[in-house]
């Protein structure tokens, strides 16, 4: 056996040890919640519980990601599109954030365009995008998170706004190079916008491929992420 077949592969380790953190973290959540609803009302309540909430969905978030990437590495990330109401959708996505915007005060509204209320995609990979993007609007987001759905020159597009600050003017500047380095002011790697354009570009269809794009304004003021799906 030669030194190369000796040598371990990181990448599958890392995926490996991912995955277990992730059902360790599913289990961490479970027993957290059961633990929850035995104590009193008022105590299910406070900031802290602000701060559990949203990290165990940024910590979910952040290994989903993880996984879908080394998928998407060693093609094991098939599509699996179909037809989906858009209503029922956006609202499944803004229920499994329920208690964070509860416990942040943010009111979440959603908006679809009537002429479009169906959407082909893979939900679930569509899902964990809108997830991870709902998670860093509630980051920033003052008190209100809109998601809009419409049609834009026969492309189904999908939109998170906020009424927080905006994206930072060098972000903007740079997003189409979505691994930007780590901002030690705010944490961030643009590793996150580098996964929703993978996914969005595995939609593809009549030579046209989904693609994502960051702005600031929309019918909040903030911070705008779009996901284009022909």
């Amino acid at each position: 056996m030669n030194h190369d077949e000796q040598a371990l592969d990181f990448s599958t380790v890392i995926a490996s040890t991912v995955h277990d953190m992730k059902n360790s973290l599913a289990m961490l959540m479970q027993a957290h919640s059961q633990w929850l609803a035995r104590l009193p009302q008022a105590q299910r309540e406070g900031a802290e519980q602000g701060v559990i909430d949203f990290e165990f969905a940024h910590l979910n978030g952040m290994l989903v990601q993880l996984l879908g990437l080394y998928k998407l590495g060693v093609n094991q990330l098939p599509l699996q599109p179909a037809y989906h109401e858009l209503d029922d959708f956006i609202e499944a996505q803004l229920a499994a954030h329920q208690e964070v915007f509860a416990s942040r005060g943010i009111i979440a509204t959603y908006e679809v365009d009537p002429l479009s209320p169906l959407g082909f995609f893979d939900r679930e990979l569509i899902a964990s995008v809108l997830s991870n993007c709902i998670n860093n609007a509630i980051r920033y987001a003052r008190e209100s998170l809109l998601i809009t759905v419409s049609d834009e020159a026969g492309q189904l597009v999908l939109s998170i706004n906020d009424d927080g600050a905006g994206y930072p003017r060098e972000m903007l500047e740079r997003q189409a190079d979505y691994v930007q380095g780590i901002n030690h002011s705010s944490g961030s790697t643009g590793l996150g916008l580098y996964f929703a354009n993978r996914i969005a570009a595995l939609h593809q269809r009549n030579g046209v491929e989904g693609r994502t794009e960051i702005s600031n304004g929309g019918p909040l003021g903030g911070g705008v992420f779009s996901l284009y799906l022909p």
